[in-house]
C-alpha cells in the first residue's frame, strides 16, 4: 500500500472528525468538554508528539497557515454578523460595542504593561502581543454565542457581537505594534496610523461591508420577488459576498474583517416584510423556488445561507484546531507562560470586562460569565502569523508563538471543560426567573 501524503491524511482525518461530530454531537454536548478539545487531541496525536503523520512549522509554513486562518476567520465573522438580528438602535448593542472597544483597549494596555515590565519585551513587541491576544474567538466560542437569529439573551448576544467586532478593531493595534518595531510606517507623530490605520480603515471597512451586504441582498430579493430571477444556489451568496467584500476592503485599504462582519450584519437586515412584494404564483417553478420567490423570500434565503455557513464554520474549526495541535510539537514553551496565562484569564480579562460593561444593563451573572468566556483562538493565531510574515525577528517571534499557543490551548481546555456546566446552570437560572415572574 502506498504511503499517504499530507493532503490524503488531512482528508481522511477531517472527514472522520466531521462525521464523528455529526453522529456524536448530542452526546458530546452533554459532557463537560467541547468538540474543539477532541480536535486538539487528534492534532497532537497525528503530529510529531504522536504518530508523526503531519509536521507543521509556524516559520516554514507561515503563508499557508496565515491564509488558512484568514479564510476561517472570514467565514466565522460573516456568520457572526448574520446571527445578530437586533436593530442597531437597540440598547443591548452597547454590550458588544463596549466589550470590543473599551475592554479590548484595556486588555491590550494591561498585556503590554506585563510585556514590558515582566517579560522584558520592547514596547512595540508588548503592544503587538496585546493586540494578538486581545480578540476573542468567533469560532471556538460557538457554545456561548447566539444559537439562532432571534436570540435576545444579553450574554450570548454580547459575546457574539464582541467576537465579531474585536477581530477587526484589534487590527489598528497590530499595525501600531509593528510600526513601533519599525515594520510598518506610522508617519510623523503617528499621523498615518491615526488617519489611515484607525479612522479610515475602521470606518471605511464597516461602511463598505454594510453597503455591500445591503446592495447584494436587496438585489437578490428584488430579482426573486419581482422578476422570478436569481434563483441559483443560496450558498454562492455567502461565498460571493464574503470574497467580494473582502477583496474590495483590501483594495481600499480598509479592514476586511470588519467589512465582512458588517456585510453579514447588513444581509440579515434585509429580512423585512416591507421589502417584499405579494407572492407570485408560477406553476413552472419548483416548490423550493416558490418559497424563494414568495413573501417569505428573505427568511428563506437567510435560512439557506446560515445553514451553509454553519457547515463551513464547522469545517474551519476542525482544520484550525488540528493545526494548533500539530504546531505544539514545534514550539518551545517558556516558563513565563505558567504565570502569564492565569494572569490573562483570571485578572486582566475580568477587570477589562468589568470596566467595559459599566453603564450597560447586563446582570451580575451575565457579567461574570462574559468575564470568564473570553475565549482565544483563530484570531490570535492569525495575527501572530501576520506579524511573522511581516518580518518580526525570529527570537521575538518564537517568544510570542510560545505565549500565544499556550493561551489558545489553555482556552480550548479550560473553557471547553467549563462551558457545558456553566451554561446549563445559567439556562436553569433563566428558566427559574421566568417562572417566578
Amino acid at each position: 500500500m502506498l504511503e499517504p501524503d499530507a493532503f490524503t491524511l488531512g482528508c481522511i482525518i477531517i472527514g472522520t472528525l466531521l462525521i464523528a461530530k455529526t453522529l456524536g454531537g448530542s452526546f458530546i454536548s452533554r459532557l463537560p468538554l467541547s468538540a474543539a478539545m477532541l480536535y486538539l487531541a487528534v492534532g497532537v496525536a497525528i503530529g510529531p508528539w504522536g504518530w508523526g503523520l503531519l509536521k507543521l512549522d509556524a516559520f516554514k509554513n507561515t503563508v499557508l497557515l496565515e491564509r488558512l486562518t484568514e479564510v476561517a476567520l472570514l467565514i466565522s465573522l460573516f456568520t457572526a454578523g448574520m446571527k445578530l438580528e437586533l436593530p442597531l438602535k437597540d440598547k443591548r448593542w452597547r454590550i458588544p460595542v463596549q466589550l470590543a472597544t473599551v475592554s479590548m483597549l484595556l486588555t491590550v494596555a494591561a498585556i503590554a504593561a506585563a510585556g514590558v515590565w515582566l517579560l522584558n519585551l520592547p514596547l512595540g513587541a508588548a503592544v503587538l502581543l496585546g493586540a494578538i491576544l486581545a480578540p476573542t474567538d468567533p469560532v471556538l466560542a460557538s457554545d456561548v454565542q447566539v444559537a439562532n437569529p432571534g436570540d435576545r439573551d444579553r450574554l450570548r448576544f454580547g459575546l457574539t457581537g464582541e467576537g465579531g467586532l474585536n477581530d477587526g478593531t484589534a487590527f489598528p493595534l497590530v499595525m501600531l505594534g509593528l510600526g513601533l518595531l519599525g515594520l510598518h510606517e506610522l508617519g510623523d507623530l503617528q499621523w498615518r496610523w491615526w488617519s489611515i490605520d484607525v479612522l479610515w480603515a475602521v470606518a471605511g471597512g464597516l461602511a463598505l461591508g454594510y453597503a455591500m451586504g445591503t446592495l447584494v441582498g436587496r438585489a437578490i430579493i428584488y430579482l426573486r420577488t419581482q422578476r422570478l430571477e436569481a434563483l441559483g444556489s443560496d450558498e454562492f451568496i455567502a461565498l460571493g459576498l464574503i470574497a467580494l467584500t473582502y477583496g474590495l476592503a483590501l483594495l481600499t485599504l480598509t479592514y476586511g474583517f470588519l467589512a465582512v462582519f458588517a456585510a453579514g450584519l447588513a444581509l440579515r437586515r434585509i429580512d423585512e416584510p416591507a421589502t417584499v412584494a405579494t407572492d407570485i404564483v408560477n406553476t413552472e417553478l419548483s416548490a423550493e423556488d416558490q418559497r424563494a420567490t414568495g413573501s417569505h423570500a428573505p427568511a428563506h434565503m437567510m435560512r439557506q445561507v446560515e445553514r451553509f455557513n454553519s457547515q463551513l464554520e464547522s469545517f474551519a474549526e476542525v482544520a484550525i484546531v488540528l493545526v494548533v495541535g500539530v504546531l505544539l510539537a514545534s514550539t518551545r514553551f517558556e516558563p513565563a507562560v505558567l504565570w502569564f496565562v492565569p494572569l490573562l484569564f483570571l485578572a486582566i480579562r475580568p477587570a477589562a470586562v468589568a470596566v467595559g460593561l459599566l453603564g450597560t444593563d447586563a446582570r451580575p451573572a451575565q457579567r461574570r460569565l462574559m468575564a470568564w468566556f473570553g475565549i482565544r483562538g483563530i484570531g490570535s493565531l492569525y495575527y501572530l502569523l501576520y506579524a511573522i510574515s511581516h518580518g518580526i525577528e525570529v527570537p521575538l517571534a518564537r517568544q510570542l508563538l510560545s505565549i500565544t499557543l499556550a493561551v489558545i490551548v489553555t482556552s480550548v481546555i479550560a473553557h471547553g471543560v467549563s462551558v457545558t456546566p456553566l451554561m446549563k446552570k445559567y439556562e436553569r437560572r433563566k428558566a427559574s426567573e421566568r417562572k417566578s415572574q
